[in-house]
């Protein structure tokens, strides 16, 4: 993105919630960016042929009151319409059905209308078991339907892959036919070392992950190729932590977590590594979890809707880089701290570095750095607690030539610099 500047951070970071279960106010210190699990179910019932009550869903739901409280409290809401949740052979005819839902979910509920509610949709979230035919024409019919009811609401893919797709992604080629139709591609990327029956994730920089970066980097190439110009959206990445045992049988028996203290490190460095790529947002999963260890039912950044360290050191990326954009990466090398540039968005006398280590076996260390872009006016280090009860402990120093001796851990390390 050497071109085009990169977002502000604070238009970058966001988080997946589902409905009614969402409290607003509570992650507001995290991010203003709201991906929700829109079932489309709850709209149409059994009978896709019949619209909803605008805007109640027909199991009664006011989408008015919900996403309107969201709204209320400063949030960009994206729709991800599962349309998936209603089994293919219900529908009563696809292309009528997805069409005219579109038109009326956008009608209602999209930016130009009275309610002015939902930014943007997803058409989809991961309907890889729908065939690509029908996913074709669910796509087409649906996204014809919501630039017809609504041109100004954004229209996202569903979980895209430019590789070979599976039971929970399609093919970015489903799509490749319909580029009026999409204004961005999304998809989900987890860190996956080794799936069933561990499921054990690692560290965002690990050089043994088969796809976490590699997937992104591909939709990215292929948007560069067939679609230039589109942005990229991360709409799922995240870690599991839970303070309670695996299973002792069943599919998660052997299931292996996260700590708490790994899963804040490893989003915010994720969430780091992201917007040093060509790509425009990024959806932490999840909002919230029951302390459920099994896959995906501990990814809440909450425990019970009580913080969890990953809320507060993501509160304290968003207060420190919000009004930053990512610039450039300062050293990326083998036995290396990973050192990124922000730049402040209006003032150009201020920036920030942000260095880590990029491994995942609690490495702790001194650096020295040079050629650094100004005063040192503050050190932060990423906080595991509420940082306005516990105090941010410096860790770096500025020598008379300006270079700065830093210790590096794998917490990031915040140094915030000034110009004259």
């Amino acid at each position: 993105m050497a071109e085009e500047k990169s977002p502000l951070m604070r238009d970058f970071i966001g988080l997946n919630t589902h409905t009614v279960g969402f409290k607003p106010e509570l992650y507001q210190p995290v991010c203003h960016l709201v991906r929700d699990y829109h079932p489309v179910e709850w709209d149409l019932g059994r009978n896709t042929a019949e619209l909803p009550p605008f805007p109640f869903a027909k199991n009664r739901v006011d989408w008015s009151h919900v996403y309107g409280s969201w709204r209320e409290n400063g949030w960009n809401i994206d729709a991800c319409l599962m349309f998936e949740t209603i089994k293919q052979q219900d529908w009563k005819s696809v292309e009528a059905d997805a069409r005219a839902y579109g038109e009326a979910f956008a009608r209602e509920l999209g930016p130009s209308g009275k309610r002015k509610l939902v930014d943007s949709v997803e058409i989809g979230n991961e309907p890889g078991k729908w065939s690509d035919v029908n996913f074709s024409r669910m796509f087409r019919a649906m996204a014809e339907g919501v630039r017809a009811g609504d041109p100004k609401l954004t229209i996202a893919t569903c979980n895209a892959t430019a590789g070979k797709e599976g039971d929970y992604d399609k093919s970015v080629d489903c799509v490749a036919n319909f580029p009026a139709l999409f204004d961005v591609l999304t998809l989900h990327t987890y860190a996956q070392l080794e799936n069933w029956p561990t499921w054990r994730r690692s560290f965002p920089e690990d050089p043994k992950l088969p796809h976490y970066l590699q997937d992104v980097e591909a939709l990215c190439r292929w948007r560069d190729a067939h679609a230039p110009g589109k942005p990229v959206w991360i709409t799922e990445f995240g870690y599991d932590s839970s303070t309670k045992p695996a299973e002792k049988s069943g599919d998660f028996a052997k299931w292996v977590g996260v700590t708490d203290e790994q899963q804040a490190q490893w989003l915010v460095r994720s969430l780091l590594v992201f917007s040093a790529m060509p790509v425009e947002r990024a959806y932490v999963y999840y909002f919230n979890d029951d302390d459920k260890p099994s896959l995906h039912a501990s990814s809440g950044i909450t425990r019970h809707f009580q913080p969890k360290p990953s809320y507060y050191a993501l509160a304290h990326l968003q207060r420190a880089l919000g009004e930053y954009r990512f610039d450039h990466v300062v050293t990326d090398g083998p036995g290396q701290p990973r050192v990124q540039e922000y730049r402040h968005g209006s003032d150009p006398k201020k920036s920030v570095w942000v260095l880590w280590s990029p491994t995942g076996e609690g490495r702790t260390f001194d650096q020295t750095l040079s050629n650094t872009p100004g005063r040192l006016a503050a050190a932060q280090r990423m906080p595991m607690t509420d940082a306005a009860a516990t105090p941010l402990t410096p860790a770096a120093s500025q020598n008379r030539d300006g270079s700065v001796v830093a210790q590096v851990t794998e917490s990031p390390l915040y140094l915030f610099f000034e110009k004259p």
